[in-house]
């Protein structure tokens, strides 16, 4: 493991730690209080509870793809086109983030009228631009990736 992405992958893994935690402490309390707050419609906590979980799914597997981008920059093989595919499912990951955070950002303003809390609805959605913003990023990326493998591989060809 060399020492240039060494602290990168401890950065990636310190950020799973947090979101370990939610899911462990905030989510379950969380989705039984929408059951309180909408009772006409208590299976709405089962749908959170799912989407929430899937969103924590979704942005393991992308720290999963940053580790992987990041050992082949280890080895040697970055511009490659298993960096294009990993920063492909980076953006996938980001797109199924934001499109879940947008299934269930009703419920959470809802929940958030109701308890006075509008911090919450601000948070769904700084999470929801944030991703938006990452799938972006990974998409811009992985064109400018492309393209220089492509012109690495046509020059390969002509020397």
């Amino acid at each position: 493991m060399k020492r240039e992405t060494l602290f990168l992958k401890a950065v990636i893994i310190l950020m799973a730690l947090p979101v370990l935690a939610v899911c462990i402490f905030v989510v379950p309390p969380l989705s039984s209080f929408v059951a309180e707050v909408i009772p006409k419609w208590a299976f709405l906590q089962y749908v959170f509870l799912i989407a929430m979980y899937a969103t924590a799914v979704a942005y393991f597997v992308a720290l999963y793809q940053a580790l992987k981008l990041l050992s082949y920059i280890d080895r040697n093989v970055a511009f490659s086109e298993l960096s294009v595919k990993a920063i492909k499912n980076i953006k996938y990951c980001a797109i199924t983030i934001t499109a879940l955070y947008i299934l269930c950002l009703p419920i959470i303003l809802y929940v958030a009228q109701i308890d006075d809390a509008p911090g919450l609805g601000g948070l769904g959605m700084i999470i929801t631009f944030g991703a938006i913003v990452i799938a972006v990023f990974a998409a811009v990326l992985q064109k400018l990736l492309q393209n220089a493998i492509d012109i690495k591989s046509e020059n390969d060809l002509t020397v």
